[in-house]
């Protein structure tokens, strides 16, 4: 499937730029789909013509995670996984998600690794991995561990509990809640037109400070999982 099938650009003006998830049907997150997002996300950030993102999906669910066979058991796409928030979690953008249906697994990391979160009221977060006996690619956990606080760290990642839309604006994972989808695209667009006003250098300085120390630690956890001898042996051949 060609990229633009299924990351769609929605131009809204005033520098706004929404990005449309479309790996249809729940947006399960594939090798080539996390190398394509990567891509296309570090291609907006350094487009200057662009002051704000907002990501939104057309389906059901907004995203949930990977597809059913990894999360039996097959093995991960640790580094595309590890890629592809990192780049959305250190883009200088401000970066705005309106979450509808259910953000599980991996694909709460959307939301986690965004600046300003939107949901529908019927909306669901969850980190299933511990039910999957999955761990966290080294990102993804820092990522988690700079974002939730450590009792909604509990309550998710060593349970796996769902959490609803008014738990979740109260762990503080989301801000604004949205009665209908009509709303919800409408108060994300106003709060990334919000965030488009703002001076972009000024924006990106203070986001780059304050993530400063989690992307310096996932970039450690990445550069040492590469010299672990297991990793050499498989560099070698």
């Amino acid at each position: 499937m060609a990229q633009e099938e299924w990351l769609n650009r929605r131009p809204h003006g005033d520098g706004v730029l929404e990005l449309q998830l479309g790996h249809a049907p729940e947006n399960r997150l594939t090798v080539a789909f996390l190398r394509d997002f990567q891509t296309e996300i570090m291609a907006l950030s350094r487009d200057d013509s662009v002051r704000a993102l907002l990501l939104t999906s057309p389906f059901k669910d907004f995203c949930t995670g990977l597809p059913l066979d990894d999360a039996a058991g097959a093995e991960r796409p640790d580094a595309e996984l590890n890629a592809a928030f990192l780049a959305l979690y250190a883009s200088p953008k401000p970066v705005v998600t309106a979450c509808a249906g259910l953000c599980s697994g991996a694909g709460m990391f959307f939301v986690l690794a965004s600046d300003v979160r939107v949901a529908h009221a019927r909306a669901g977060f969850e980190l299933s991995q511990v039910q999957q006996g999955q761990g966290y690619p080294a990102a993804l956990m820092e990522i988690a561990r700079a974002s939730l606080d450590t009792n909604t760290q509990r309550r998710l990642m060593l349970t796996g509990q769902r959490l609803g839309p008014i738990a979740a604006r109260n762990a503080q994972i989301i801000e604004i809640i949205a009665d209908d989808l009509e709303d919800l695209h409408g108060y994300a667009l106003k709060e990334a037109r919000k965030c488009a006003s703002l001076p972009p250098a000024t924006y990106a300085e203070i986001k780059r400070d304050l993530r400063r120390d989690t992307i310096a630690g996932i970039e450690t956890r990445l550069d040492e999982s590469m010299s672990t001898p297991d990793t050499e042996k498989r560099l070698a051949g």
